[in-house]
């Protein structure tokens, strides 16, 4: 199989597992279960496959959500996606260091990419969609901003530790590779 094809099928196959999880966790009412399982599929995506691969799930995933019923309104949506990109982007560059002990990437790519995609969702959503473009009545308003606030930190943080956990199986079967070597 060449690498473009390999490229589309797993971006593809973690899109999928994606929105299934999204459907799923939705169903239990629990958004911080929801949260943590996109950004940890985000976090895998981009540690598995590639940036490419991360960044076209992180901009697939908020319009798949939508499109199934469990997204936001539409305009917080290139809101989202930016938030995704940079969890993403950071994650990519700070886990891929090669300095000191192998786990010091990953803790500061955890804590540096949690804190990235909080600030971004929450200056873009918080700060400027709520109050200047949305014009919603306080009591949407609150939800909104309450959904956009420190939850997205801790959602990041719970799902960038829960794919360190994982990430080394999942780069064994996508490598094709058998666990038991």
């Amino acid at each position: 199989m060449n690498k473009r094809t390999l490229w589309i099928t797993r971006t593809a196959v973690l899109t999928a597992m994606l929105v299934v999880l999204q459907a799923t966790t939705q169903a239990t009412g629990n958004t911080v279960i929801t949260g943590s399982v996109v950004n940890m599929l985000l976090i895998i995506s981009v540690m598995a496959c590639g940036i490419l691969s991360g960044i076209t799930v992180a901009v697939i995933s908020p319009v798949m959500a939508k499109l199934i019923g469990i997204g936001p309104l539409w305009s917080l949506i290139p809101f989202i996606m930016a938030g995704n990109i940079t969890l993403v982007l950071v994650w990519h560059h700070l886990g891929n260091w090669k300095w000191g002990h192998k786990y010091a990437a990953n803790i500061v790519a955890l804590i540096g990419a949690a804190f990235a995609k909080f600030a971004v969702l929450y200056a873009g959503i918080v700060l400027i969609a709520v109050p200047l473009l949305l014009r919603l009545p306080q009591p949407q308003a609150s939800v909104i901003t309450g959904m956009f606030s420190i939850s997205q930190f801790i959602t990041a943080l719970l799902g960038g530790a829960a794919a360190l956990l994982i990430l080394p199986t999942v780069k064994i079967a996508l490598a094709g590779r058998s666990a038991q070597r």
